[in-house]
């Protein structure tokens, strides 16, 4: 279906065109082409378990969740950058991710199923709380979490919301159970030698606040979930190219759509109308389909030399304040979008192959704000801290990975053999997450970097009640000048 289109067909390829607009939508989830590699990234680091239990048989019927629609990306104030990054580098750190060991906290019970839940409602708080604080918390060896239906159990006993998929507009992603909140994560056997990089999970205007990552089958061979603090990653970059980022703001490409060529063979003087209108056809059935505006530019190179459309994601910052605790966080996808970087990861493992549809069209890319590339020795620095970040996670059946999707980045190894990860997304939860040191730690510390940003000119128009408030949701005038169409930027992203 993704062949170049022939000369003298243009009406028969933009009837085809507008069908593949609904996969490249979807992106299969992705706005990143992982690297192909050859065999299993190995990490020193890895966080590993002996034994993997056989799979149980299928468990009865799960009971059906009703979903909302996933919420909308916190972008929040505008932040005095340097001041943000002085106080990540001063932040204690933790063990990250923490882990909880079954037969720890249930002792000799552990492998009873009613006693693991037990201990998950009644810690309920301390594992919500520990979900931001931390980033991320490993729950290793429950018998709980072997099925989809005991999985369910213990995000309901944790009293956390599901909410839909941020790409189910384009239903991109399957679930385990049509009735239930659990989805598929990246286990195909078409996509087991591609290298999915760190990224936070948001489509556009929507991010998930939480996730449960759970295996249900670890693969033979390599496919380590893998898992990076974005306050961590914020501390560790170079503080004059954080500047730079955040003053000009970042955009991504999400896809490449070449297959216009035989545009070229459209006589001269209809060439220009010709672009114009299937620019305009382009742009309305892709809008129709995702909750951001995309805008389109025509280029040359593409796959095969050939004529294309490049869709570019509006405008966004490439930090962000956690809309609970007020911290600042890297919430940028460079590792999965960067097209040098992808083609790095060649050099090392092996070319990509592009056998599909979706995987021609799935093509992504990183600029400035303003349309300017990034340098290669920036792009190859932020690849740096991240991958020094990064930590492999190998998962076992019943392994339940719970992180915060602001502070916490995810991605996926390579692996052999079969691989059944899945995936919940939640809203906020309820209750309230504070920061160190209660009310007035969370106040403060939010109060901080908007303080440093007022002093710098980006907090104009904050009243005293915005300001006591943290600023959550809140864009000053020079935020929104600087950041068109606030609420519909973004770029869409694939879970691991």
């Amino acid at each position: 279906a993704c062949a170049r289109p022939r000369k003298g067909r243009p009406a028969r390829d933009l009837a085809m065109l507008t069908q593949l607009l609904l996969t490249a939508a979807a992106l299969s989830g992705a706005v990143h082409t992982p690297s192909r590699v050859s065999r299993a990234v190995r990490s020193p680091s890895a966080l590993r378990m002996a034994t993997v239990a056989p799979v149980p048989a299928a468990p009865a019927e799960t009971k059906e969740v009703d979903m909302s629609v996933c919420p909308e990306t916190v972008w929040g104030t505008r932040l005095d950058i340097r001041e943000a990054q002085r106080q990540m580098r001063e932040r204690s750190q933790e063990a990250f991710p923490k882990e909880i060991f079954a037969a720890e906290v249930v002792a000799d019970r552990a492998g009873d199923v009613e006693a693991e839940l037990a201990y998950i409602r009644e810690n309920k708080a301390a594992l919500r709380e520990d979900m931001v604080r931390t980033g991320a918390v490993l729950l290793r060896g429950f018998e709980l979490t072997k099925t989809p239906e005991g999985f369910q159990r213990m995000y309901e006993a944790l009293d956390l919301v599901p909410c839909l998929d941020p790409l189910h507009s384009v239903s991109a992603r399957p679930m385990v159970d049509k009735k239930s909140a659990v989805y598929e994560a990246v286990n195909k056997e078409s996509r087991k030698n591609f290298f999915i990089g760190m990224h936070n999970e948001f489509v556009g205007k929507r991010a998930p606040r939480r996730a449960a990552f759970v295996c249900f089958k670890p693969a033979e061979e390599g496919g380590e979930f893998l898992l990076a603090d974005g306050r961590q990653l914020l501390a560790d970059l170079d503080p004059e190219l954080l500047e730079r980022l955040y003053e000009r703001n970042i955009r991504y490409s999400v896809m490449e759509l070449p297959f216009f060529g035989w545009v070229d063979s459209v006589p001269e003087p209809l060439r220009e109308p010709v672009m114009g209108a299937i620019k305009g056809v382009v742009t309305a059935a892709l809008n129709a389909k995702v909750d951001f505006d995309v805008e389109l530019q025509w280029g040359e190179g593409g796959y095969d030399g050939v004529r294309m459309l490049q869709a570019r994601a509006p405008v966004q910052p490439p930090v962000v304040a956690h809309p609970e605790t007020g911290e600042a966080t890297w919430f940028c996808n460079v590792h999965s979008h960067s097209s040098f970087l992808r083609k790095e990861r060649e050099k090392k493992y092996g070319a990509e192959r592009f056998e599909s549809g979706a995987s021609q069209i799935n093509k992504s890319d990183m600029y400035y704000g303003d349309g300017e590339p990034i340098a290669e020795s920036d792009l190859k620095h932020m690849d740096e801290v991240t991958m020094k970040n990064v930590k492999f996670v190998k998962m076992n059946q019943g392994d339940v990975v719970l992180l915060d999707n602001y502070c916490t980045m995810h991605g996926r190894n390579v692996f052999e053999g079969t691989r059944k990860h899945a995936v919940t997304w939640f809203q906020e939860a309820g209750g309230t997450v504070r920061a160190a040191g209660g009310p007035s730690g969370l106040r403060d510390a939010r109060r901080g970097v908007l303080a440093g940003a007022m002093a710098a000119g980006g907090g104009a128009g904050l009243s005293d009640r915005e300001l006591e408030s943290g600023g959550a949701g809140v864009t000053p005038v020079g935020t929104r000048q600087a950041l068109s169409g606030d609420a519909r930027r973004g770029g869409l992203c694939r879970c691991s």
